[in-house]
């Protein structure tokens, strides 16, 4: 047998590779070259079959996608802990007004410096970031290694962080679009619409066509709570998915946050359509907003990924955590079967990328995918014995459990130690904007 010179070879825990069959390769591999995952199996081939440049020894381990944040804000770190124990509507009355005076480009990168840190320490490899400033959050990100999906946010309000009108900012939106270039290497273009509530029907329209036009993902904000609901019901007559639908912009290149306050005919439009929701357990829960109907969702045959939300509204970013809260609310009706472990699981990965509609690329570990994997510690109490690697991951273990991270087959965390990243520094770069 011919041996192979290959980048990063992660040998010898159990491959959770959240394929569609749901396969466990016990003792198994994971090699990777040039970003790409070009084979897994037993750990005896693997380690037969290739030379590797870099490895690492996952014995005892759990190996498994990186988990995928659908949803989130991620220089809100920079406000974490300013509005906790208010509704949505208070919540952005004070963020808001936050914004306005603290966000520029410099704090924006700070705050998003620490907010990949924080998530590669809890195995998070991917995020869809809607915030101001974009291109600062997009160079931080890049600089660290880390996989970002952003692009231009609309919302229009009185006083912008980056004092773009809406006209000035749908120019601008064009030209970063042309300047990006088309998906490839599990990134794609995104455009952000902020909803329904803050931004009219022909600004929609206008917005979706932009990103209909450059074949980009486009996310908003919808349904998050019943204040919303009515509000958005009082200025246009219609509920705000009603509203997307009669705008023709529900779809499988758009992607609902939240999602909370749903009808049964809006559930069976969201399927029919092929548009994707981002759930939030932690963030909803926290700010009152009630539990999204996701086993109805799921039922009508909805793709649900999970996202934290910003580290306003949900204080982490720890979508492992959001995987446990995923299985567990939904068992509140009475049904345990509601959201399962695996379920969970997959909302964090595979189901996530999908959402993302980058499901062929990223989500599983599979030979072709990008290289976006963790390996999680199981040596702790709370993780022992292991009967079922589904079951300890969405019930027993905690993001401190993640020992390695890798991001397009660059190792981002070794041994618990951040590698492109002085975490030391980029906490006090953050602490010293306060």
């Amino acid at each position: 047998m011919s041996v192979d010179l290959i980048d990063l070879l992660v040998h010898g825990g159990d491959v959770l590779t959240v394929d569609e069959a749901g396969t466990v390769v016990r003792g198994g591999a994971v090699a990777v070259h040039e970003g790409e995952i070009v084979a897994v199996g037993s750990a005896e081939e693997l380690c037969t079959r290739f030379t590797a440049r870099e490895s690492i020894d996952a014995a005892g381990c759990l190996v498994l996608p990186g988990l995928i944040n659908t949803h989130t804000h991620l220089a809100m770190t920079l406000l974490r802990g300013r509005a906790d124990d208010v509704t949505l509507q208070g919540f952005l009355e004070r963020v808001l007004r936050w914004e306005a005076e603290l966000l520029t480009p410099k704090n924006v990168a700070a705050a998003v410096r620490l907010a990949v840190a924080e998530s590669v320490r809890a195995g998070v490899t991917s995020a869809l970031d809607m915030y101001w400033f974009h291109e600062a959050a997009e160079r931080a990100a890049r600089e660290s290694g880390w996989r970002l999906l952003t692009g231009p946010t609309f919302m229009d309000v009185p006083e912008p962080p980056d004092k773009l009108a809406y006209e000035d900012r749908m120019a601008w939106a064009r030209r970063d679009l042309e300047a990006r270039g088309p998906a490839r290497h599990g990134r794609r273009p995104v455009v952000f619409a902020h909803s329904a509530y803050t931004l009219s029907p022909d600004q929609l329209t206008e917005i979706a066509a932009l990103a209909r036009e450059f074949g980009a993902l486009l996310h908003i904000h919808a349904a998050e709570n019943a204040t919303e609901v009515a509000t958005v019901e009082v200025r246009t007559g219609k509920r705000p998915v009603e509203l997307l639908d009669s705008l023709g912009l529900l779809g499988p290149d758009l992607l609902l946050a939240h999602a909370v306050e749903l009808t049964g005919p809006e559930i069976a439009a969201l399927a029919r359509t092929g548009t994707s929701v981002a759930h939030c357990p932690v963030s909803n829960l926290k700010l009152g907003c009630g539990i999204a109907p996701v086993p109805r969702l799921l039922s009508a045959g909805v793709t649900v990924g999970l996202g934290t939300d910003g580290a306003v509204s949900s204080n982490t970013l720890d979508v492992l955590g959001a995987v446990r809260q995923a299985a567990l609310v939904h068992k509140a009706g009475g049904d345990p079967t509601a959201v399962g472990a695996e379920r969970a699981v997959r909302m964090a990965t595979a189901e996530g990328a999908r959402a993302l509609g980058l499901g062929e690329q990223l989500g599983s570990l599979e030979a072709g995918k990008r290289a976006d994997l963790i390996v999680l510690d199981l040596t702790a109490p709370h993780l022992r014995p292991l009967h079922d690697p589904w079951s300890t991951l969405a019930y027993a273990a905690h993001s401190a459990d993640v020992r390695d991270t890798v991001v397009e087959g660059r190792v981002l965390m070794r041994d618990r130690a951040l590698t492109t990243l002085d975490e030391a520094a980029v906490i006090a770069d953050l602490e010293a904007l306060l």
